[in-house]
């Protein structure tokens, strides 16, 4: 790609921060409108956008198309992304949401966690247009599957968009909403950070190829995966507080161990960091379930704001750890360290208030 539009890896970088950029703004921007309009219409509307986006990616006869074509594409992803928590909330309630929020979670981590392999397959197929083709196909079946549900929003907002969008800000005045907004999202920051850093640690750093930086790389994927998996489990036992209190103290324990033994190898590296990206994953559907259950309603507007902060968060963690530090798997190992130590203080307290 960089050869075809003659531009450089910086130039083409622009394409990936550009959708984190307006995925974020698109996951903000649906809540609330499905709020208004329902969440039906919303998904549609936003599948329907990513698809027509996505072909045109894969039309694209230059950078600044492609970056164009790509914020739309975005921002139609937003709108599955703030829509699906919404949905969960208003069809479930107690120990169902929860497992319920897990579950989805879960499935909506596996693209991401092997999106990389499998674009690496199908560019041993075909070019990288016939990715943004692939992705158009995806996105027809998702729509195809999005048409056959109902509406979930029982009373809809009445006042205007702008109202509507305005709920966002009434939402940020709640104070236990928004501290544990930012509570939860914090780990975005250290678990994006370590994706934008991997293949520099394992291949310029470890030396390994890019097969073997795959298999390191699926290892991580693995632990967000099946976090959710495990939750479930551990929540037919235990109460979440307790699993929450001891996710912080082992994502802490585990930058500790990044930062002690993380540049003897890349095996070391990976056993090091797996338990902290482990329970940042795990602690994401009870953080949300805790969340959705400050607001009676208005559901659509905090599943956006729960969405966008996860994801400005952990673009901030992909800038911050992408500044040219002289030893990134020591920044990542302290990353994680104060994450986990700051969530845990941040957490007791919202805890002993009954939080």
């Amino acid at each position: 790609m960089m050869e075809q539009y003659q531009v450089t890896e910086g130039v083409l970088n622009l394409t990936l921060i550009v959708f984190f950029i307006f995925y974020g703004l698109g996951t903000l921007f649906w809540g609330p409108l499905s709020d208004k309009y329902g969440r039906r219409p919303v998904l549609l509307t936003g599948l329907g956008i990513y698809i027509v986006a996505s072909f045109l990616c894969s039309c694209s006869g230059g950078i600044a198309e492609l970056i164009l074509f790509r914020s739309f594409q975005a921002v139609g992803s937003g709108a599955v992304t703030a829509v699906a928590t919404a949905m969960v909330k208003d069809v479930f309630g107690g120990r169902r949401r929860i497992v319920v929020l897990a579950t989805v979670q879960s499935m909506m981590l596996i693209a991401p966690a092997v999106a990389p392999v499998l674009g690496a397959m199908l560019l041993e197929v075909t070019t990288w247009q016939g990715v943004f083709l692939a992705l158009t196909g995806i996105g027809t079946v998702a729509l195809g599957g999005a048409l056959l549900l109902t509406e979930t929003l029982e009373t809809r907002f009445t006042g205007t968009v702008i109202g509507a969008l305005g709920r966002l800000g009434l939402l940020l005045k709640n104070g236990r909403f928004t501290t544990m907004l930012a509570l939860f999202s914090l780990t975005s920051v250290s678990s994006m950070a370590f994706v934008a850093s991997s293949s520099y640690i394992y291949v310029a750093g470890f030396g390994l190829d890019e097969q073997g930086y795959s298999y390191f790389f699926a290892l991580n994927a693995m632990g967000l995966i099946f976090a959710p998996v495990a939750f479930i489990f551990l929540s037919r036992r235990y109460d979440i507080r307790p699993i929450i209190t001891a996710s912080y103290i082992v994502i802490g324990v585990a930058g500790l161990s990044v930062i002690a033994f993380g540049s003897t190898g890349p095996l070391a590296f990976a056993i090091a960091l797996l338990p902290a990206t482990f329970c940042g994953s795990l602690i994401r559907a009870p953080g949300t379930n805790l969340m959705l259950e400050q607001q009676r309603r208005d559901t659509g507007s905090a599943s956006s704001l729960i969405s966008c902060s996860s994801v400005l968060l952990g673009s901030a963690g992909m800038s911050f750890i992408s500044l040219g530090w002289s030893d990134v798997i020591l920044v990542l190992g302290c990353l994680n360290a104060i994450i986990g130590l700051s969530c845990l203080i941040i957490w007791s307290a919202i805890s002993r208030k009954g939080g």
